[in-house]
């Protein structure tokens, strides 16, 4: 009877220190979603400058980090701030982006210990992600492409997939490292 006691007790030794492993310390979860966040703030920008700038010539190079502050603020107050708008515009970009990488951080450890794929989560965490940006943008200012247009709708998805993509990677290896240095 000992021993069936014993070998329950080290089954439920082995499970909480998985339990452990799975769910990373906060301030990790904080450091890999910043990370992956600008990780993919910059893959983002580089598909903006090759695909909207490049391939579709919608703006110049240039407009690129001050897109932010005319979608958010719109395009009157992005051009009476000269370039004060690449600043702010940036500082949108940046703080959006380490915010949504810290949110997928932190949801990530579900779909981990459930056998998903970071980029599979990652695919609908872009379409999310899109959605609630632009229906928050449509409420705050008037000045933003059709957002019912299926063109706008699918670069959109296009771009945000090139974010959350590097994103949930960058994540996936930073929070499983860190579960393997906490497990050992």
């Amino acid at each position: 009877m000992s021993s069936n006691i014993n070998v329950r007790s080290k089954e439920l030794d082995r499970r909480s220190q998985n339990n452990a492993a799975a769910r990373p310390p906060f301030s990790r979860i904080i450091h890999a979603g910043a990370v992956g966040g600008l990780a993919g703030a910059i893959v983002i920008w580089i598909y903006e400058a090759l695909i909207w700038v490049g391939v579709q010539h919608l703006m110049p190079l240039a407009g690129i980090p001050r897109n932010a502050t005319g979608l958010v603020f719109g395009k009157a107050f992005q051009e009476s701030i000269g370039i004060w708008a690449y600043v702010i515009g940036t500082a949108i970009h940046f703080v959006f982006a380490i915010g949504w990488g810290v949110l997928f951080a932190a949801i990530w450890p579900y779909f981990r210990r459930r056998g998903y794929e970071a980029t599979f989560v990652a695919l609908f965490y872009a379409i999310f992600a899109w959605i609630v940006m632009h229906v928050a943008i449509a409420i705050a200012s008037d000045n933003h492409p059709n957002y019912l247009d299926p063109i706008v709708i699918i670069g959109g998805f296009m771009s945000h997939f090139c974010f959350t993509v590097p994103l949930a990677l960058v994540v996936k290896r930073m929070l499983a490292s860190g579960a393997v240095e906490s497990a050992s």
